[in-house]
């Protein structure tokens, strides 16, 4: 493996030397005679002169890259379906689960974004009786091309063979293949004979630098997933999809931080009740009281490369970069089986959280130091607003250098004494590492940097294909990134995790700029390394020309006078900004990139996917950044965040023995949620990133990252008291629950607006009591693949008219979230799904049922303040007191709420264990059943709970009862005939240890 020597890699370069090839100067740095040097200006202090030098700036032409034209917007591209011959199966041979068959070219080459592959071998395999996987790639791989199509199991998990029943009617899949004009499959399901996945009227391409082949779709389908982006929950049909790991602030539509190549189709058919006949029907022309039937299916497609994916009305569309079509279809029928299926069959499940990780977390960027960080725990406290992490951003850092801490704003020995304070007080503390390593200054002693020098020694960063080492450009200033590739690289990040916990005993950690992100095009930082630290090409907020003066929407209605205030301000700054850098008037081309025949050009592909950042280069590692095995970054490059995910992972596991890892990571692959849940990046303090959030949260549930959160009242931009006040409501109903705000905007802690602190509060109250059940669903999740929150189309699948709601959602299968999610209003239309097949719904407050006809948008009161909760009938729902930390809640007495069904039923269950251990020395799982006029509790298991039962609260009782028991013996009770609610307390004294023993509760 290379190591570099300060002479080889910092001091001996005169020249600048690029990763990415551009007709501009390699770092985007315009001298005169020689190398930019830094500036220095001078500050009088106390009557004394003292010169300081200023950090060199990063011109903004460092990270603009070649002007490129995506292929979907350019009316003049060359279209693959029309020039390419296809390939025609021969030599098929059936195997113990499916066949092989080799595909040869069927005509002359196209070589239209590529070089044709023209012999391929395909390969269809039963895996398990819910799961195919259609394989093709070339036919002929080896060492010195293998990493270009072949993405290998130890980096993403490669799906196994399983166990094939001998009975093939245990299998509904089954694929068909045809050379009629040119090869083409279908997959069907058997049982019913829809055609799940159909390349028929289509051609299949396949070049070393572009794949497409495209599937027949039903008219008006229903498409979920395929992330990561900001998108409403159904995809439609006429949107583009791109897989590119973007460090993007969450723009609409566009590819951000992960890449999730999956989706789940669901189809909704009317059936004869005769013939048993099922017609296909679209969502427009069905009814909430009608009958239907869904049946729903998803895909997976395994591959790494830079993507899109074009949903058209007629059909979808693929087309990769590069690697292979490693398809897997997983037959459900539902989308709860379809979600099992995938998570257990395919990308693994998710991690079980540790119990405080369901508390609520405060960060923003901007804490300056342990003083202020402090001063916010106990103002949280002296409002009495519960506050279990407290967490810091980049400010933390010395000069911006991950495993640092500035020495004079956030000092060792203050920062022990602060967090011994702090773990006293049953709180924690998570702060921020990037994905990024700063490269010091050769030529100032005083800037050593151990964690550079011992990644450095071990050679476990990224170089330059001519064996340089990839300098780019990210916070710090000049910077290299670990190749996780090398076998050195996750000891090295083990023993830096390990050193900084040791100075600072930090509870989690979370992962940043991981796409990965530079800023810069290539490595800008070879041959300018004298000039470190530098500083951005770009203004931080709160500097000059950078001031943050945006509000949400209807800000100048509710806050008129300061609304104008800030509107001439920003009017004023972005005329400062255009008379500084005026628009160019010169045009400039788009960059198109020819075909060379046997060869690639990974900077510049020939095929332009729609990448938010345009060029692949911007703002990212360049893609022939290269790998100590050789492999390019332009193969591997959506996999950066899911490796350093795992690395952490791996860390923390040395950092905390027999603990579950806490992590919070920005980008994501397929199978991420193995290891740590996900934050939704840099979104926007409005009304709309707010709706938004409901869509992402469902999206990561589809891909096994059940741990998700946004940055609550919005990052970007100023928030506001109405905005942050529904906000922070609906996000206590998320699972990852964090505040969270850019550098200089104004403050927005809970405790800011007085109806915030106490709206938050009350929402609090509500998540803290249902810890035990939300605790419960990560339980199932970790071991089932279920879902956490969840869509209302999916938990009532037969019902087509929900198919598109996104402004509501399901916390598990027993909670309904109808939240306020616009400027001004003080009600809300909400749908309350199932009413027709006879489900019945509870207001969360008044534990009364709702009246609603079915598919009826009921208009909800919902001051500000108020968010509408409903209880699902036939749930039993686990709580214990809202407490000011989860460590307080779960060591506090127990409550239950059973909410009766129409039939007077309803169940629960209780996962219990000590909140922390990978692999937990006890647990206990409480099975709660209500039926008949009881409700009996019994518990499997050895975790040894000692809270007693409080309160127990029937739901639902239509009649008063004559008797109430508890184990046989009369108790005391209380009913509501207004409300329907049978209520008993104070059961501490008869049930000491709650779950210790078996026992029924009976009402007649």
């Amino acid at each position: 493996m290379a190591r570099f020597s300060w002479a080889q890699a910092l001091l001996a370069l005169p020249v600048l030397v690029s990763a990415q090839s551009t007709s501009n100067a390699a770092d985007g740095l315009t001298t005169t005679g020689g190398t930019p040097t830094s500036s220095y200006e001078t500050a009088t202090v106390d009557g004394t002169t003292t010169q300081y030098s200023v950090a060199f700036t990063v011109p903004a032409s460092a990270d603009v890259g070649f002007n490129v034209l995506p292929n979907i917007k350019d009316p003049s591209a060359k279209q693959a379906q029309a020039l390419c011959p296809g390939y025609t199966a021969s030599a098929v041979e059936h195997t113990a689960n499916g066949f092989t068959a080799r595909l040869s070219l069927s005509g002359e080459p196209c070589n239209v974004y590529g070089t044709d592959i023209e012999e391929l071998t395909l390969e269809v395999d039963i895996q398990t009786a819910h799961r195919l996987r259609i394989s093709i790639q070339p036919a002929y791989l080896s060492a010195s091309n293998i990493s270009q199509y072949i993405l290998p199991d130890e980096l993403i998990n490669l799906p196994k063979q399983g166990v094939v029943q001998a009975d093939t009617q245990d299998v509904d899949l089954q694929v068909s293949y045809s050379n009629e004009p040119t090869f083409t499959f279908k997959v069907v399901r058997k049982s019913t004979g829809d055609v799940l996945f159909d390349t028929t009227g289509s051609v299949l391409v396949y070049e070393n630098q572009f794949i497409e082949f495209v599937t027949q779709m039903p008219e008006s389908y229903n498409l979920y997933g395929m992330g990561e982006r900001i998108h409403g929950l159904r995809l439609g049909t006429n949107f583009t999809a791109t897989f590119y790991a973007a460090d993007a602030g969450d723009p609409i539509d566009g590819n951000i931080y992960g890449s999730h190549p999956f989706y789940l189709d669901t189809r909704y058919f009317e059936v004869d009740e005769d013939s048993g006949e099922r017609t296909l029907v679209t969502t427009q022309n069905t009814t909430a009281s009608g009958s239907y039937e869904s049946l729903s299916h998803g895909v997976y497609m395994r591959n790494s490369h830079g993507m899109e994916t074009l949903m058209l009305p007629t059909n979808v569309t693929w087309r990769s970069l590069g690697g292979s079509i490693d398809l897997y279809v997983f037959d459900g029928p539902s989308q709860a089986e379809v979600t099992k299926q995938y998570q257990i069959g395919a990308i693994g499940l998710p991690a079980m959280q540790q119990y405080f990780s369901f508390g609520f977390h405060q960060c923003r960027w901007g804490y300056k130091n342990w003083t202020e960080l402090s001063d916010v725990v106990d103002t949280f406290r002296a409002f009495d607003i519960p506050l279990e992490t407290i967490w810091t951003d980049i400010d933390y850092m010395f000069q911006y250098r991950d495993f640092t801490n500035d020495p004079n704003t956030f000092p060792y020995p203050e920062g022990q004494a602060f967090l011994e304070r702090l773990h006293a007080s049953g709180q924690h503390y998570v702060p921020i590492v990037d994905s990024a390593i700063y490269i010091p200054n050769p030529n100032n002693a005083s800037d050593n940097y151990s964690v550079y020098t011992n990644g450095n020694d071990n050679g476990v960063f990224l170089t330059n294909p001519d064996g340089s080492q990839y300098i780019g450009s990210v916070w710090p200033g000049y910077t290299v990134f670990p190749d996780w590739h090398s076998p050195e690289a996750v000891p090295w990040w083990t023993r830096e995790m390990k050193g900084h916990h040791d100075n600072v005993p930090y509870d989690g950690i979370w992962i940043d700029m991981s796409e990965v992100s530079s800023f810069c095009v290539g490595s800008c930082g070879t041959g300018n390394l004298s000039l470190n630290p530098v500083h951005p090409p770009f203004s931080l907020p709160g500097e000059p020309g950078d001031l943050v003066l945006t509000y949400p929407e209807g800000f100048n209605v509710t806050n008129a006078t300061e609304a104008t205030q800030a509107s001439s301000m920003l009017a004023a700054q972005e005329s400062s900004a255009a008379a500084a850098n005026p628009p160019s008037t010169a045009t400039t081309p788009y960059f198109t990139s020819s075909v060379t025949p046997g060869s690639r050009n990974v900077n510049q592909p020939p095929y332009v996917i729609n990448n938010v950042n345009g060029d692949l280069g911007v703002h990212a590692v360049s893609p022939n950044a290269t790998h100590v095995d050789g492999v390019q970054e332009y193969d591997v490059h959506n996999l950066f965040g899911h490796q350093i995910l795992n690395a952490t992972y791996q860390a923390l596991l040395s950092v905390f023995p027999g603990k579950r890892p806490f992590i919070i990571g920005r980008s994501t692959f397929a199978g991420s949620g193995v290891w740590a849940g996900h934050w939704g990046g840099d979104n926007t303090s409005l009304f709309a990133y707010m709706y938004f959030s409901i869509s992402q949260a469902l999206n990561f549930a589809l891909f096994g990252i059940p741990m998700f959160g946004v940055d609550t009242c919005g990052f970007n931009g100023n928030s506001d008291e109405e905005l942050c006040n529904r906000w922070m409501q609906l996000s206590a109903f998320f699972p990852f629950y964090r505040n969270h705000n850019v550098l200089s905007a104004n403050s927005q802690e809970p405790y800011v607006w007085e109806s915030v602190a106490e709206a938050s509060k009350r929402a609090m109250t509500i998540r803290y009591s249902l810890l035990p059940y939300m605790y419960t669903l990560f339980y199932l999740s970790s071991t089932t693949g279920s879902t956490v929150m969840r869509a209302l189309s999916w938990e009532f699948e037969n019902d087509p008219t929900l198919a598109a709601v996104d402004t509501q959602f399901l916390l598990g299968p027993s909670l309904l979230i109808t939240p306020v999610l616009g400027q001004g209003l003080t009600e809300v239309q909400g749908i309350f799904p199932g009413v027709a097949q006879g489900e019945v719904w509870y207001d969360w407050y008044t534990q009364e049922a709702v009246s609603a006809e079915p598919g009826e948008n009921v208009t909800i009161p919902a001051p500000l303040g108020h968010i509408p909760v409903y209880v699902r009938g036939g749930a039993i729902l686990p709580q214990q007191e809202a407490l000011y930390t989860t460590a307080e809640s779960r060591n506090s007495s127990w409550s239950l709420i059973c909410a009766l069904n129409a039939n007077g039923a309803a169940t629960g269950q209780i996962y219990l264990d000590d909140g922390e251990s990978i692999v937990p020395p006890a647990t206990l799982l409480v099975d709660l059943t209500a039926s008949n006029g009881s409700l009996y509790a019994s518990a499997r298991g050895l975790y040894e709970d000692t809270n007693s039962l409080a309160n127990i609260t029937i739901i639902g009782l239509q009649r008063e009862p004559s008797v109430v028991t508890l184990n046989g013996q009369t108790i005391t009770s209380a009913y509501n005939s207004s409300s329907k609610v049978l209520s008993i307390k104070n059961l501490q004294s008869s049930v000491k240890s709650a779950w210790a023993q078996d026992w029924t509760l009976s009402w007649a």
